[in-house]
């Protein structure tokens, strides 16, 4: 049975992008839960994801755009997934070792060189290993773990599919 062709695929992805970004503006606006610097990356790393496939889905490239496209979506997702382990990892440590709370992130973008933010963000902090909300018995970086998982596989589907 032949695949879907990629167009529609990569609208479905974008689609997909949406709903993970609409439920984390409903997790912060309407359940007041506050973003930690992880979440803020994961976040981007959605949004760049789905601005990829939403640029492919517009511009349905052929055989070398589609993989270019997929290896530009496979570099965000697995982004995405390593801040995202960072993050379920720092929340399996004890209290006692987690690194000191961070500043706002206005503040740091205001305070500091660029690479000192990213070091800082990438290492995490307590507020990242907070866990405020579950579905499931699963955490918000859980959540988005699997679904970086799932953008992993839609971009290695278009990478390594036959024409």
């Amino acid at each position: 049975m032949p695949l879907a062709s990629p167009r529609p695929l990569f609208f479905l992805a974008f689609a997909g992008c949406l709903v993970l970004m609409g439920a984390a503006l409903y997790l912060e606006h309407v359940l007041g839960l506050k973003p930690c610097p992880l979440c803020v990356l994961q976040r981007i790393c959605v949004i760049a994801f789905g601005l990829v496939c939403l640029i492919a889905a517009l511009h349905a490239p052929g055989r070398t755009g589609r993989r270019l496209y997929a290896v530009l979506a496979l570099l965000f997702a697995g982004a995405g997934a390593a801040t995202a382990g960072r993050q379920i990892w720092l929340q399996g440590i004890p209290a006692d070792q987690l690194p000191a709370c961070l500043p706002s992130l206005d503040y740091m973008m205001e305070a500091l060189p660029f690479q000192e933010i990213v070091r800082l963000v990438l290492h995490g902090s307590a507020d990242c290993a907070e866990v405020n909300w579950t579905l499931f018995g699963m955490s918000i970086p859980e959540w988005s773990l699997l679904g970086f998982v799932a953008m992993l596989a839609f971009a290695l589907l278009q990478l390594l599919r036959r024409d």
